[in-house]
């Protein structure tokens, strides 16, 4: 079951776009997908959900808030128990009758303070149990995945656009980043920051982990997959010649780079939320269309090469 995090420090990428998009076409060629939307904005959730369905039923005590604040209030919730099937994408999938579903944990609003809540456990009483803290904190998303039940073929963890603790819990967990960019300045600044990062981080996590005796299977080794360009603005079918330099920037920077990408459509994409299905889903007969769901089953068949 490989985990994929989504993650750039930049916002407004779309990232929980493209994520939305491609865990619905692997689920649409029968794949069982699940998605955990760790982002405090909660876009990905509300890409599925409307509003008033997570008010009533999901906000209290149905998202991955819940689960985090449960280490803090008593006996841990079990993460399977907050899985569930979003009801109108379901119903798309299910007409496809390839026995493909899309799982969902979803956000809280509230999710941003959890954050402060992890780093109180960080503290120890001398430099070993701080190290054991260390662990604790950020292999609890990692330890919950290992136990789930249910057999998915792919994870995929909508992160936050920084790298906070709950950042680093999907990155623990997690095989593989996967990050999308928008061909400028500010959105390609930080994706060799985000390199130096997760070095770091799996630097510090094996060194920890090899003082814990009780698990010889600690270690981790996420790598980036690669990164996917959206909000492309095509001229004569390639990038418009202001786009071109920050995608070669970027190749530059020895990370791998998706050949396939996301071109900007305002209008296909921004509708398509509001009603819970995805674009590649939807069923509109433009010719604009087919192009952009055409793009997303050539991204989501170079990310399915990636996996092998």
């Amino acid at each position: 079951m490989p985990v994929v995090a989504v993650i750039n420090y930049k916002g407004g990428v779309g990232k929980t776009t493209m994520t939305a998009n491609l865990a619905a076409e692997l689920a649409w060629r029968g794949k069982k997908v699940l998605l955990i939307d760790m982002d405090a904005q909660a876009s990905l959730t509300f890409s599925f959900v409307r509003p008033d369905y997570w008010s009533k039923g999901l906000e209290k005590d149905k998202t991955i808030k819940a689960w985090f604040d449960s280490f803090e209030d008593g006996p841990p919730v079990d993460l399977e128990s907050l899985v569930f099937q979003p009801s109108t994408a379901t119903r798309v999938l299910q007409r496809a009758s390839r026995g493909g579903e899309l799982h969902l944990v979803p956000s809280h609003l509230g999710l941003i303070n959890v954050d402060l809540q992890l780093a109180t456990g960080l503290s120890g009483a001398n430099l070993r149990q701080a190290k054991a803290n260390f662990l604790r904190v950020h292999r609890r998303l990692r330890q919950e995945l290992s136990d789930l039940s249910t057999n998915f073929h792919v994870v995929l963890i909508d992160c936050p656009p920084n790298f906070n603790i709950v950042t680093k819990n999907a990155i623990v967990a997690s095989d593989l980043l996967l990050v999308p960019a928008k061909p400028d300045y500010l959105s390609t600044l930080g994706i060799d920051y985000l390199k130096r990062s997760l070095d770091e981080l799996v630097s510090d996590y094996n060194e920890y982990a090899q003082l814990d005796q009780r698990d010889s299977e600690t270690t981790i080794s996420p790598t980036i997959m690669g990164v996917v360009f959206t909000m492309i603005q095509l001229y004569r079918g390639v990038p418009i010649s202001s786009q071109r330099p920050y995608i070669s920037q970027v190749e530059q920077l020895n990370v791998p780079v998706f050949k396939m990408y996301i071109r900007e459509n305002k209008t296909v994409f921004a509708d398509a939320p509001e009603y819970g299905v995805p674009v590649v889903l939807n069923n509109y007969q433009s010719a604009t269309h087919r192009k952009v769901v055409s793009e997303i089953e050539e991204l989501a068949n170079e990310f399915e090469r990636r996996l092998e």
